[in-house]
């Protein structure tokens, strides 16, 4: 293997590359089908749209919060890379862990069982073939990124230009078109938890989850320590015009009471409304590729975490899973491992269920990190940072505030879900002991790509350490 030594990841990515990834791993389903769900727990169309307001405003926080520490630490491994820095290995690992073995498994089984089931509702499949559409299209998808990373980089880029077609035609229609007031519709029946605004916020955040996964790619991005919180600030604020644009766009369309009575079928009722069958196909088509699109990004960035925890030989098989392929410079083993778990998920598990458990887990490890920036200032006082999180100490205690709630709803609805997730990230701990025992700790040699000469922040230090 001594070709492999002198592999690296290629920073080949890009400004529009990272926005797209973000933006498209963000923008899956959750805008499309969370419409009612998140209108039945605020109880009027008035309160939903605050709900996502205060979604994304909650996202942002998160996002500027974690730009700054990215910023610090652009190595491939993203939340993984900065709990271990942090915190020490052993919680480095277990973040990892619960990445690549519940979490990302689970978000990329949920994303390609509901996109079976609009592929068999396109096409006239019996439902009974809905597994295995979805494995067959995971599998392409995988296949895509086993190449170079600018593949992946431009098929987000195409399926993030193609998923806003129709996000524009919803948002035209419902605010040209629309005959209905988008503020002040309540509704009568509505679940147990309605007018709990609180739940509707939750709610929202399944929709805006996946911003903090370009981290990930820190090693395969461009100067990283400008265009990573760049994209992230970026890519969440469109994101949040959008699906406040959307909702807005779903409300002045058609009534609240519709919005509720649909369910998930609203938005397709929508356009065949507005632009009759052939309308509905279209919206399923441009539903399909923002599934896809969410699918590529995530397929592409939950490997790398795989990867940069096997360069640290703390997995089992890490020789085989730290490989890159040396023309294509992509982690192919780490991919392959992805996506046998995501199968075993699909065929066995019930991946939804998983994901909504994972998020509580994903929640207090956001917690940690979100603290962690008041430890890297207090640790560090006079270093250098190319990107500060505006209004500090604010916006990172409203992004802790915002992941403690979520953590405490958790806690309140679903109790055995979350020792469930316990139990999940448990395992991991004899795991890390017995790699750590096997290979001992092992420092890894940096295999990230040198970062760009004219990043600036480069320049300056070498600059400070030369005078």
């Amino acid at each position: 293997m001594k070709q492999q030594k002198e592999v690296s990841l290629d920073r080949d990515l890009g400004l529009w590359s990272a926005l797209s990834l973000v933006i498209g791993t963000i923008i899956g389903a959750g805008v499309f089908v969370r419409q009612s769900a998140v209108l039945d727990d605020a109880g009027s169309t008035t309160m939903g749209l605050l709900a996502w307001l205060a979604g994304g405003i909650l996202t942002i926080t998160a996002g500027l919060t974690i730009a700054e520490i990215a910023s610090q630490m652009p190595e491939t491994g993203g939340l993984y890379v900065y709990m271990e820095k942090i915190y020490g290995r052993i919680w480095g690992f277990l973040s990892g862990w619960m990445q690549i073995v519940i979490y990302g498994p689970a978000m990329i089984a949920s994303l390609g069982a509901y996109l079976a089931i609009l592929l068999s509702d396109f096409f006239g499949f019996p439902s009974k073939y809905n597994a295995l559409i979805a494995i067959g299209t995971i599998i392409l998808v995988g296949i895509l990124n086993l190449f170079s990373n600018r593949y992946g980089a431009t098929f987000a880029i195409i399926t993030t230009l193609c998923k806003l077609v129709p996000v524009a035609a919803l948002i035209i229609f419902g605010l040209f078109f629309g005959k209905q007031g988008a503020l002040g519709q309540s509704i009568s029946e509505v679940h147990q938890s309605a007018g709990n605004f609180g739940v509707a916020i939750l709610a929202t955040l399944f929709a805006f989850d996946g911003w903090i996964l370009i981290a990930n790619l820190g090693g395969e991005i461009k100067n990283p320590r400008k265009l990573l919180p760049q994209a992230i600030t970026f890519g969440i604020l469109a994101v949040l015009v959008i699906y406040m644009l959307v909702s807005y766009g779903v409300y002045r369309a058609i009534p609240a009471e519709k919005i509720h009575s649909m369910g998930t079928g609203a938005i397709p009722f929508i356009a065949t409304t507005a632009f009759g069958n052939v309308g509905g196909k279209i919206l399923s088509i441009g539903i399909i590729i923002s599934i896809v699109g969410c699918m590529n990004g995530k397929i592409m960035t939950f490997p790398r975490i795989m990867y940069a925890m096997a360069k640290r030989n703390q997995l089992p098989f890490s020789k085989t899973l730290s490989y890159l392929h040396p023309k294509s410079h992509t982690p192919i083993f780490s991919t392959i491992a992805e996506l046998i778990i995501v199968a075993i998920m699909i065929v066995f598990s019930n991946a939804d269920r998983l994901s909504e458990l994972c998020i509580f887990t994903v929640y207090c490890f956001y917690v940690m990190a979100f603290v962690g920036v008041f430890l890297l200032r207090k640790r560090n006082p006079n270093q250098h940072r190319v990107f500060s999180t505006p209004l500090f100490p604010l916006t990172p205690i409203v992004a802790i505030g915002g992941s403690l709630f979520v953590i405490v709803s958790e806690i309140m609805s679903d109790l055995p879900g979350v020792l469930t997730s316990f139990i999940f990230v448990a395992v991991g701990v004899p795991v890390f002991y017995y790699e750590t025992k096997k290979h001992g700790i092992v420092e890894p040699k940096n295999e990230d790509a040198p970062i760009d000469e004219d990043d600036d922040s480069v320049n300056e230090n070498r600059v400070k350490s030369n005078g």
